[in-house]
Parts: structure tokens; C-alpha cells; sequence
């Protein structure tokens, strides 16, 4: 008979802990092992040794856990994901309320051992890796970008509130005229002419309507803040800031095309109406583009936070709520390509229209076009094949 072992690892940066449990739940091993090749591979050995078949759990996904992962995919072994979310949920129901490293990987030990329903993971796509690394930098840069924006923002409106309230700080014209002309006695003093050519010379688009704006609400302030010398200087090295990352998001952006384009489901992905380059790559970089990993759309769709789940209790049926454990980045990407479709895409604006007069608000309306979407978009990938308003099957009857 063959002796079935289960071995969980509490993942850390610098240590993991391991425990490893019998069929009956009893303890093997529990070791503290440094995140360092050789004490890994020491760790899968002798676990190895206990039985005839280890089944494994990890509570990360990446970062500190991407070593420990490589190691186990690449001697065979299976894996499956379980949340710090749910561990600490799980622990409520085990003896001790205190928590330390050694729990926590018998907890995971434990739930991969009665569980069925854990997330595999398996050795990655190369692509998909990339994309990963590359679309999470994508989001730092554009949190960045948010955050200097508003920062300019805020200065600005503290000596020129009347410039702040009409320019978008998102655009290469308002943020080149920031960089050269901050106050209104500045701007004033050039006039419309002189700044529209100055502009030009930096080739923003629209030159003559943006100097006019400018000119314009700087005739309505004649009164100077205080600190307004400093702030400027301030306005006009954040506008610099923010220049910079829209270029570095610009030059991101040209690295996510070209290695989505090397993917084998780019253009099934991108025939998705509201899914362009971006959306795509984040797509691919959440789920990893294996949809036998997930085995039905309901469970993408659940994964995703876009399928709601029931609420039920005594004679109340038919109560749901939207799902509390879900892969926020998916849901954002099926939610935001779902908006945009209804923009672009005639069918997704009637299907839209119609949860609407339903008497759905505005977001139950978007994610119930979306968990629709999931449906299509699982076929597709299935299938292998684009998008396309009228499905084969239709024109063949």
C-alpha cells in the first residue's frame, strides 16, 4: 500500500517553514529551512523519503516562494496554491490561538490533504512570466504617475487655481506648459502670441488653444500667493516627474506588445472587443493562459470576482452577494474590458441596456456583462478561435 504524504510550506523571504502530515494528520516533519537552493532541495529529499507520494501546498504564488516553486514543478511535484486568506480563516478551526510559522505550514499540510478544490501550480509559460514582470511594472509606474499628478495638482491649485481647474494634468500639452510657465504674472506677461509659439517649438498639439487658456486664466488672478516662487519650482519639477513616467509607461508599453505578440492566444485575446494590448497582457499574466487549470468558466469567472455567489439561510434563497475571495487584478481586467466593450461592441451596449432597464445599478450591470464575456472568451480559447459578432454555429444553421 502505498504511503500518502502531505507537505506544507509557510513561505517567507528570507525562511520557509515546512511541515509534513501523514494520512491521519500526524506530524513527520517540521523543519525551518532558509530560502536558499541547496537547503531546499536538502528539505524535498528527506520529505521525499517519508512516503511514496507527497502532495504539496504553498501560501505564495511568487516573490519570496518562486525559488521553492521552481525547485518542487521541476522534480515532478505536485502543487497547490491556498491564500493567506484562507489559512487564517482555516486556523480559526484548529486547536491553539496562537500562530507561528510552524501552525500555519500544518494548516496548509492539512487543507491540501482534504481539499480538492486548491489551485495547481504548474512550471510557467516563459511569456507569460515576462508578461507578469512586465504589466506589474506597468501598474507601479502608473500608480506613481497617479500619485505625482495629484501631488501637482495640489500645488498648483495652491498659487493658480483658476490654470488648475482647466487644464488636464494627464496631457503632454498642460504639463510642458508647466514646466516653463507656473504663476499668472508669467503667463501674463509673455501673452498669447509669444506663449502659443513657444509650444509649438515643443511641438504640443492644439498650441493656440491651450495659450489662449492659459492667457485667459491668468487675466482672471492678478494677486500673488504666498509662496508662490517656491511652489512654482515645485510645479514645474513635478510636471518634469510626471513627463518622465508617461514616458517610461509609453516605452513599458512597447515591451508588453511585442512579447504578447509572441503568445500563442494574442490574437484569439485581442479579437475580444475591449480587450486591447494591455487588458490582454494583464489577462494572460493572471491566469497564466492554461484555462484547463481553472476546468470550467464558472470557475474562471469565480476566480475573477465577476460571478456572484449565494447568500442563503432558513427560507431566504435567491440572496446573493458579490464574492469576497477573488484575484482582484482579474476581476479588474474583466470589469475594465467589460466597460469598454459597451463603448465599442453594439451587442455588449444592448446587453448592457437591457440589465439597465432591468433595474440594475451601473456596476451590477457592467459585472454581469462581464461573467457573460468570460463565457465567450473560454470558447474562444478553447476553440482557438477570433472573435466574431456571428458564431460559426449560427451561420451553419
Amino acid at each position: 500500500m502505498m504511503a500518502a504524504i502531505w507537505a506544507g510550506i509557510d513561505a517567507g523571504k528570507t525562511h520557509h517553514h515546512c511541515v509534513a502530515i501523514d494520512e491521519s494528520g500526524r506530524r513527520l516533519l517540521s523543519r525551518r529551512v532558509a530560502n536558499d537552493e541547496p537547503e531546499l532541495l536538502e528539505l524535498i529529499t528527506d520529505v521525499l523519503a517519508l512516503g511514496d507520494e507527497v502532495t504539496w501546498g504553498i501560501d505564495l504564488a511568487d516573490g519570496g516562494a518562486a525559488l521553492a516553486i521552481s525547485l518542487l514543478l521541476h522534480h515532478g511535484q505536485p502543487l497547490r496554491y491556498i491564500s493567506g486568506r484562507a489559512i487564517h480563516r482555516a486556523s480559526e478551526s484548529y486547536r491553539g490561538e496562537g500562530k507561528t510559522d510552524a501552525k500555519d505550514a500544518a494548516v496548509i499540510a492539512d487543507q491540501v490533504r482534504i481539499r480538492r478544490d486548491l489551485h495547481p501550480l504548474r512550471v510557467g509559460d516563459d511569456i507569460v512570466t515576462d508578461l507578469k514582470i512586465l504589466t506589474g511594472r506597468r501598474m507601479d509606474l502608473v500608480a506613481d504617475r497617479t500619485r505625482t499628478v495629484n501631488r501637482l495638482r495640489a500645488q498648483l491649485t495652491g498659487i493658480f487655481p483658476g490654470l488648475g481647474r482647466v487644464l488636464d494634468l494627464t496631457n503632454k500639452g498642460p504639463l510642458t506648459l508647466l514646466t516653463g510657465y507656473q504663476t499668472p504674472a508669467t503667463i501674463r506677461r509673455l501673452g498669447t502670441k509669444r506663449l502659443e509659439t513657444w509650444l509649438r517649438n515643443r511641438k504640443v498639439l492644439r498650441a493656440d488653444q491651450l495659450a489662449t487658456t492659459a492667457v485667459e486664466a491668468a487675466e482672471r488672478q492678478h494677486t500673488g500667493l504666498p509662496g508662490e516662487k517656491l511652489t512654482a519650482q515645485m510645479v514645474h519639477a513635478l510636471g518634469q516627474e510626471v513627463m518622465a513616467l508617461n514616458q517610461q509607461v509609453a516605452e513599458l508599453d512597447k515591451l508588453i506588445e511585442a512579447r504578447f505578440r509572441d503568445h500563442h492566444h494574442f490574437e484569439v485575446i485581442t479579437s475580444m472587443p475591449g480587450l486591447g494590448i494591455v487588458l490582454g497582457a494583464e489577462f494572460l499574466a493572471a491566469t497564466g493562459g492554461d484555462m484547463t487549470v481553472f476546468g470550467t468558466p464558472d470557475r474562471l469567472a469565480g476566480f475573477g470576482g465577476v460571478a456572484p455567489v449565494p447568500r442563503d439561510s432558513g427560507k431566504i434563497s435567491g440572496n446573493l452577494r458579490r464574492p469576497q475571495r477573488y484575484n482582484r487584478r482579474l476581476q479588474r481586467v474583466l470589469y475594465t474590458s467589460a466597460l469598454f466593450s459597451i463603448r465599442r461592441s453594439e451587442e455588449s451596449r444592448r446587453f448592457y441596456e437591457r440589465k439597465r432597464a432591468e433595474g440594475k445599478r451601473h456596476t451590477q450591470a457592467v459585472l454581469a456583462l462581464a461573467r457573460r464575456r468570460v463565457n465567450v472568451l473560454w470558447a474562444l480559447l478553447r476553440d482557438g478561435r477570433c472573435y466574431e459578432l456571428t458564431p460559426p454555429t449560427a451561420l451553419a444553421a
